[in-house]
């Protein structure tokens, strides 16, 4: 337990003292100083309650408040600590020397000596220090580089404690690299963004206090539903998940605006609080090996599943045995993951022409690679296939998309199997089947066909708007990084839709509301523009079908040409021109090209998911 200046104070009063005393010395308390020769009026009293309320607590702690008079009379106080070990002798605590005492003294008298750590501070703790932190768990950080914590006296202030070993030797940090990372850190504050509460160094290793603090993960909730989440009223439950997908949108939109990019966006690294209140979680500046994990393979399976095309990691022959024998395509190396943490760049208007991040959580760091100076990406490259911030649209689009399917009450398992089926390949050793989005966007064409089938199918307002967010998640999940939108074109779509298509109240005034604010020029005007660009998009559909099938666009929805899955259709959500989608507010973009899957997913788009988002 640690003793700050507020606690001290709130525990040394006159009723304290006494009741540490035995009667005769309590009527010494009102005494003058003995070593005062009549120059001051103070007692022993009141030089305790204003010099040595840290020296009399220390005395408790050792049975021996009956010594706070000599300590006195010699004029010691608080001041004076801490106490040198090879000092303390001189206060003369016993009749003889004890060796026992004085190292009992010693130690106790950092308790005492506590500095107290704010919201943004960073504090260097000497080796024999109290760090004012108390474990919300009873598993300690020797256990794991993770643990729970909150402030001494203050329950509600729950942190989420990581540990960065520090130092010269091959899986640690040296020290100016993790002050360099906390620069960048701070910029971030979010309520959506797992971000920088303090920070401290002590004995040798760096400490990250983040907040908010995650109960769980997506990854956990969709493998096990908690009992908790279940009994929830079921609008509720739906309320909660449409909500999650604009609140991941919202907080990934300011990272991007900060002019950083997350690069590890998967299920195990979105965060449920106890409210099952959504959050990205550590946006990974700093290595897992540095962070107190130890070695760690070289392939995360979950980063290169969710990953975008061209930034997907590429395992390596040992992880091939345990996953798959295809490999991501990668152009170009500088598409592989940073594996140093930088400082973020200034953000451009379109939050795009930066490639200062934070590096993967699942990177190692190397001794042997020290950090560099902040990138900036030039003009001509700003819109480079390898641009982090696209990666991470791509990324999100993934989540949305397994986000979705549980609220269509369809497992992330079946769509791991659905994604991998027409995938049987096993790699070196048995391996699974790749079931990543990148390698299989065929079959994930027609998994969102299947949930914009089962949308259609619901009588609650809140499914009316499913099939536009997977049209919005279709240019998410585009192959060429150029063609997708940015975070906050992502987040100003979603807005939309679920005020306008599925009735939520953006100004938090029913049930059914949006948890994020979110400011907008014209919320009437986008509206209008929605709707005309879906009355658009259903004349385009029809004219397209007709164009694949060779007859009138009235022809039969359901005859075999028109459901041809080998016909190259075009995505009707593209097909306005050049010049209505830079001048649409919500999409403010380059037209989008057809999204066609490429050779390696063996099927193209299907009609029926087309005919379905223009409806």
């Amino acid at each position: 337990m640690s003793w700050d200046e507020e606690r001290i104070a709130a525990t040394i009063n006159r009723q304290f003292i006494l009741s540490h005393l035995h009667s005769d010395e309590q009527a010494r308390l009102d005494q003058p100083l003995g070593f005062g020769d009549g120059l001051t009026d103070d007692t022993y009293l009141d030089w305790i309650l204003e010099k040595a309320r840290r020296l009399f607590l220390i005395l408790v702690d050792l049975e021996l408040t009956d010594q706070i008079f000599g300590v006195i009379d010699d004029s010691w106080d608080d001041d004076d600590l801490p106490i040198p070990l090879d000092q303390i002798d001189h206060l003369k605590l016993t009749y003889g020397r004890d060796e026992r005492v004085e190292k009992k003294f010693f130690q106790r008298q950092f308790h005492y000596l506590v500095k107290s750590i704010r919201k943004g501070d960073h504090v260097h703790y000497e080796g024999m220090e109290v760090v004012p932190l108390e474990l919300a768990e009873k598993r300690s950080l020797t256990q794991s580089h993770i643990d729970k914590v909150y402030l001494p006296g203050k329950l509600d202030t729950l942190l989420l404690r990581r540990r960065v070993s520090l130092g010269p030797l091959s899986g640690r940090m040296p020290e100016e690299e993790f002050l360099a990372g906390l620069d960048s850190m701070r910029v971030i504050d979010h309520k959506h963004i797992q971000s920088l509460w303090a920070s401290y160094i002590y004995r040798g290793d760096g400490y990250l206090l983040m907040s908010p603090v995650n109960d769980s993960n997506l990854k956990s909730f969709l493998a096990i539903t908690p009992q908790s989440f279940k009994i929830l009223p079921k609008q509720s439950r739906r309320i909660l998940v449409m909500n999650w997908i604009h609140c991941l949108a919202d907080g990934l939109s300011h990272l991007h605006s900060k002019g950083l990019s997350h690069r590890n966006i998967t299920p195990s690294n979105i965060m449920l609080d106890v409210d099952y209140q959504v959050f990205l979680g550590d946006c990974g500046i700093f290595s897992h090996a540095a962070a107190g994990g130890g070695e760690k393979a070289g392939f995360d399976k979950a980063s290169y599943d969710y990953a975008a095309p061209e930034g997907a990691p590429r395992p390596s022959a040992s992880a091939l045995a345990h996953t798959t024998h295809s490999r991501p395509p990668t152009r170009n190396p500088s598409t592989r993951r940073a594996t140093f943490p930088v400082s973020p760049t200034t953000p451009s208007s379109s939050s795009t022409d930066n490639s200062s991040n934070y590096p993967s959580s699942n990177t190692s760091y190397s001794s042997a690679h020290p950090p560099t100076s902040p990138h900036r990406h030039s003009k001509s490259n700003s819109y480079s296939k390898s641009d982090p911030q696209k990666a991470d649209i791509f990324s999100l689009g993934a989540i949305f998309l397994e986000i979705l399917s549980f609220l269509l009450k369809r497992s992330s398992k079946s769509f791991s199997s659905h994604r991998s089926a027409k995938n049987k390949t096993p790699g070196r050793g048995g391996g699974l089947p790749d079931a990543s989005f990148h390698k299989n966007l065929g079959q994930v064409e027609t998994w969102m066909s299947m949930l914009a089938k089962d949308a259609s199918k619901k009588e609650d307002k809140l499914f009316k708007g499913v099939s536009h967010i997977l049209g919005l998640v279709q240019r998410m999940l585009s192959l060429d990084p150029l063609d997708r939108p940015t975070a906050k074109e992502v987040e100003d779509r979603l807005y939309v839709i679920l005020t306008d298509y599925c009735g939520m109240d953006k100004d938090g005034n029913s049930e059914v509301s949006l948890h994020c604010s979110h400011n907008m020029t014209s919320v009437k005007q986008v509206s209008l523009s929605f709707d005309q660009l879906r009355l658009a998009s259903q004349k385009a559909a029809a004219e397209a079908c007709a164009r694949v099938a060779g007859t009138p666009a009235n022809r039969g929805k359901n005859s075999p040409e028109s459901m041809s899955p080998t016909s190259p259709i075009t995505s009707p959500i593209s097909m306005k021109s050049e010049e209505a989608w830079r001048n649409d507010p919500i999409i403010g973009m380059p037209m989008e090209k057809s999204w066609q899957a490429p050779i390696y997913a063996g099927l193209y788009p299907s009609s029926a998911f087309i005919k379905l988002i223009g409806d």
